[in-house]
């Protein structure tokens, strides 16, 4: 009961005060007698080409970014799972795990530094290699890029232990079942690794999409939605709408968000949960 009372508290009930706001009138939202407008502001920000803009950022951006670490992660733990990396199996996996517990605005202002196109080290390595410079914040498609990378480097290590915790759950008998039939590297994966994975790859997959939907501080440190708005986040631009005072309009993206995380989550867990590896 305590435990529920929490939930409801500090979980279900903003959520549904947030909700309420949203189909209110921004310069009353906050007030003791809020006007109620109905789905004014869900039209004005479906009108709003910044809105629609940010929201396919969004979604390609965590499109991109679930695929990218959700397969790294992979690829990672099965490195590290292999018998080759026995001796130095645990100081690697605190190295992989080491971001997830760096705090955010901390590690993201030391990777704003080494973007940095004056003094960062990530173009100083490019130049001593004969690389053209990379444009880290100040493009478009690089900043782009950028955010993808950095949020790689804080979350990978969280999917990649979850994958190595369901890798040390396999049945061996099926790897030497399949070994005795002569099935190659990449059948014994595709056919006897993998699809014991599954409770690992839903965890990671659903995780990831709300991760990713909801991104927010990097942009905050690193971009502040730029440059040329390639990194407008739906959070982000609803965090800018809030603090001009338009809490309806803020209060209604944050519900589309809602509604998209919920939606996409319950779509993944479906098609995990119907999918056959085998």
């Amino acid at each position: 009961l305590p435990f529920a009372l929490l939930s409801i508290v500090f979980g279900v009930w903003p959520i549904a005060q947030s909700i309420y706001l949203a189909f209110t009138e921004s310069y009353t939202a906050l007030s003791d007698k809020p006007v109620f407008v109905g789905l004014d502001n869900f039209h004005t920000i479906l009108t709003d080409a910044m809105f629609l803009s940010s929201l396919w950022l969004t979604l390609l951006y965590t499109i991109v970014s679930v695929v990218l670490t959700v397969g790294v992660a992979l690829g990672l733990a099965l490195l590290l799972s292999h018998p080759i990396l026995e001796r130095g199996r645990t100081l690697f996996k605190l190295a992989i795990f080491m971001p997830v517990i760096t705090p955010e605005v901390a590690g993201f202002i030391v990777w704003k530094w080494m973007f940095n196109q004056d003094f960062g080290v990530v173009n100083a390595v490019f130049l001593d290699l004969g690389l053209p410079p990379f444009g880290g914040m100040t493009t478009p498609v690089s900043a782009f890029i950028t955010l993808v990378i950095v949020e790689l480097w804080h979350h990978v290590g969280l999917y990649t232990l979850i994958f190595l915790t369901n890798l040390q759950l396999l049945d061996r008998s099926l790897s030497e079942s399949a070994q005795v039939d002569g099935a190659s590297r990449w059948q014994h994966f595709r056919h006897v690794v993998l699809p014991q994975l599954r409770p690992a790859l839903a965890v990671n997959t659903i995780y990831a999409l709300i991760e990713f939907l909801k991104t927010f501080t990097v942009v905050m440190i690193m971009s502040k939605g730029g440059p040329n708005f390639a990194t407008n986040f739906v959070s982000y631009y609803a965090y800018t709408r809030f603090d001009s005072a338009q809490y309806g309009e803020a209060t209604a993206m944050a519900t589309v968000l809602f509604a998209a995380v919920a939606l996409l989550t319950l779509g993944a867990l479906h098609f995990v949960n119907r999918s056959d590896y085998r």
